[in-house]
């Protein structure tokens, strides 16, 4: 049996974050170089947030890049990472009888890649992503961790990419300076307690957190990932922040490792 791996959260922010080196991109790095070598990730990106439950099954999966506005060499990037069918097929298998479509057209898009090409710069570890259900609660995405946790003990790298707070509206936009909003710091710091505490249930029904909730999580897709790496965590096991900060005041780029 493979040596139990870690199952992470990413903050992955602005997509130029694929392009940077910044601090935060370091500390990817750092993670990537330490981290013993999956034979496969499963990636649950905020990015694909569809009315399904998919898993992609491709051989070669394609470099999408789903953002506007972005500088041309952005648009360029490629990330060549192979798919894993094998995999693909483990995780219906271990979803079942949900059914899990095995997808032939989506690919890997910035959710993944802007943070892996950090992680894994050289792209030679498999990637297979599984899309995030918008038609189900927050308990489901929970429970679908948890049904994925042993993947732990095959190889596997389970990498859930959103943000813990993510407000767009309130984005200091245009690269100018913005101190963290008070109300996305307390937010942060309140899941980042419960994580700590081992205390799942808020996290899960994080809306009972309140106007802070409201504000750092006024859609849901950025947060669920967290769900699926809580889910995919095991009673008692250390967590750490290796990647911490706030971006334009509203986006946290807080990671979360477990194990």
């Amino acid at each position: 049996m493979s040596a139990r791996l870690p199952a992470l959260f990413l903050g992955h922010g602005n997509p130029l974050n694929a392009l940077q080196a910044n601090p935060w991109t370091r500390a990817w790095s750092a993670l990537g170089a330490a981290l013993p070598r999956p034979r496969a990730v499963l990636s649950i990106s905020a990015h694909w947030y569809v009315p399904a439950t998919a898993v992609t099954a491709m051989a070669t999966p394609r470099t999408i890049h789903d953002f506007g506005g972005f500088p041309r060499e952005l648009y360029e990037v490629r990330y060549p990472a192979p798919g894993e069918a094998t995999l693909a097929a483990r995780v219906q298998r271990l979803l079942a009888p949900l059914a899990v479509l095995a997808d032939q057209s989506w690919g890997l898009d910035h959710g993944s890649w802007s943070v892996l090409r950090h992680v894994f710069p050289q792209a030679d570890v498999p990637v297979v992503q599984l899309s995030i259900d918008e038609t189900r609660p927050a308990a489901f995405h929970h429970e679908l961790g948890v049904r994925l946790r042993p993947l732990r003990d095959e190889g596997i790298l389970i990498v859930g990419s959103g943000d813990v707070v993510h407000n767009l509206h309130a984005y200091a936009w245009g690269g100018h300076p913005q101190e963290p909003y008070d109300w996305a710091l307390r937010f942060e710091a309140a899941v980042r307690a419960r994580l700590e505490a081992g205390e799942h249930a808020p996290l899960i029904d994080y809306g009972a957190l309140g106007k802070d909730a409201l504000l750092s999580v006024p859609t849901p897709e950025h947060y669920l990932p967290l769900l699926y790496v809580l889910g995919a965590s095991f009673a008692g096991e250390a967590v750490t922040f290796p990647v911490e900060g706030m971006d334009g005041g509203s986006v946290s780029m807080l990671a979360v490792r477990f194990g």
